[in-house]
């Protein structure tokens, strides 16, 4: 416990000295702990040491630790690809999903939310590389999915969400969270509410400070926090 706490806590730091070299309050972003492949008991230690959001790339990954761990108060988040057949499942027990790619796959959520009567969080996940191993809409079908979400019900868009390419220096990978930044700002000025992309999920154990000076409100981090991955 003690090894995740420590660990928790440089993360914690590091992330709000990013936040300091921006001008910005630590208070604005949030991590995401990413806790996919690792036991429940990893979870429990970090939630011991006061973290509260957690983040599961497979579905039915997320759903057996949310079944297992019903005594914590945890927020959890999807952070990986959403088939358009499970959204019902999804919206009925996640706080969050950070991968919408489509018009079709935001209404089934809202649709599931609805009838679940819940309300889950959702972001769009923009393929700014467009590389072929990863999902996400193109940024040329964006606006359809914003002006889709002027109907919702059940579920509330609340920003985006980005998976640059991998590199090896942190460095490269600010072009493209700053390209999202910049976006979200040209959406917004063309008349799309700003609630609605208030929150940028960008960032990851290597660059998540990166992604803070370039505006993150969300970092998703994981091996800096549990360690490497079997």
């Amino acid at each position: 416990m003690r090894e995740i706490a420590a660990s928790l806590a440089a993360v914690r730091e590091r992330m709000g000295e990013a936040a300091l070299r921006a001008g910005r309050r630590a208070e604005e972003v949030r991590l995401i702990a990413v806790s996919k492949t690792f036991p429940l008991e990893a979870i429990r230690e970090a939630y011991d040491a006061g973290q509260r959001e957690f983040g599961e790339n497979k579905l039915q990954e997320a759903l057996q630790k949310i079944d297992a761990q019903a005594d914590m108060r945890i927020g959890w988040h999807l952070i990986g690809h959403l088939q358009s057949n499970k959204a019902r499942k999804a919206a009925a027990r996640l706080d969050w999903i950070h991968a919408i790619d489509s018009v079709d796959l935001l209404r089934r959520v809202d649709e599931a939310a609805r009838a679940a009567n819940r309300t889950v969080n959702v972001l769009i996940q923009v393929d700014l590389a467009l590389e072929p191993t990863k999902h996400g809409a193109p940024v040329d079908a964006v606006p359809d999915i914003l002006a889709a979400a002027s109907e919702l019900q059940g579920a509330r868009l609340t920003g985006l969400m980005l998976l640059p390419p991998l590199a090896e220096r942190p460095e490269d990978a600010r072009p493209w969270f700053r390209r999202l930044r910049a976006l979200r700002d040209g959406w917004v000025e063309n008349g799309t509410p700003a609630g609605q992309l208030r929150e940028l999920s960008m960032g990851m154990s290597h660059d998540f400070e990166v992604a803070i000076e370039e505006g993150a409100t969300m970092v998703r981090v994981g091996s800096a926090i549990f360690g490497t991955r079997s």
